[in-house]
């Protein structure tokens, strides 16, 4: 038996590095963004004016996910002005220092009038949320025209999430990131320090920034695949 277990231990350890190599030479490609660019895209559409303008929450406030998100919403509300947002994070509501309350003090804050915001403050995973948004405040919303907003790689499955508890006009805007317009290259020796016999990088962007960046993506990609695998198992999409 312990001879069993150690040639199975070393033949996952060999098959472990095989696929972290593969992870690692796929990082120096485009098919990282282009998998995350998918997730975010391939449900992704605005196809009508939409009633309601949902935003999926994604962590504590401030933070990435929910400042990201909530540009777009303030973008979409503003482009369409008859809109309802609806802001689905979990919290209590009757605490001004609660993430929602802090979302919509900040939504408030860029123009978004206070009487235009809802809140869905129990659901806390994407299956919850969607059965919770069905009927919001005695308002049957399966009918209505949404626009959900949320990171891209969420995106794919949020829409599959809404259309299998019964919506049936689900149009979706990811927050992607912006690259940021500026040429990043420099010059290692003009910026003095120490003179080492080793590689310049200051004209590699791909090894300071792309590379780094990709395998980040792997690593949500991964997540992602896994809990839409989840979710289908389950018959949450």
């Amino acid at each position: 038996m312990g001879s069993k277990i150690l040639k199975f231990l070393k033949r996952f350890v060999f098959a472990a590095g095989i696929l972290f190599l593969i992870l690692l030479g796929l990082s120096f490609t485009t098919s990282p963004y282009y998998a995350y660019h998918w997730l975010g895209t391939s449900l992704a559409e605005v196809n009508e004016k939409p009633e309601y303008i949902i935003m999926l929450g994604g962590g504590g406030m401030p933070s990435q996910s929910n400042l990201m998100r909530a540009w777009f919403v303030v973008d979409a509300a503003h482009q369409f002005p008859t809109s309802k947002v609806i802001i689905s994070i979990p919290g209590n509501l009757n605490d001004s220092l609660s993430t929602p309350k802090r979302v919509a003090t900040d939504l408030i804050k860029r123009g978004i009038s206070k009487d235009r915001i809802l809140f869905e403050q129990h659901g806390t995973n994407t299956r919850w949320q969607a059965l919770n948004l069905r009927l919001l405040h005695g308002r049957l919303l399966t009918q209505k025209s949404l626009l959900i907003v949320t990171s891209p790689e969420h995106m794919r499955r949020s829409v599959l999430c809404f259309q299998k508890v019964g919506f049936t006009k689900v149009n979706a805007l990811p927050a992607f990131e912006n690259m940021l317009e500026a040429d990043l290259s420099f010059d290692d020796d003009k910026l003095g320090g120490n003179q080492l016999p080793i590689p310049n990088i200051g004209k590699s962007k791909s090894f300071r920034y792309q590379f780094w960046n990709h395998l980040k993506y792997e690593i949500l990609i991964a997540r992602e695949l896994a809990a839409l695998g989840y979710y289908k198992l389950r018959g949450w999409i």
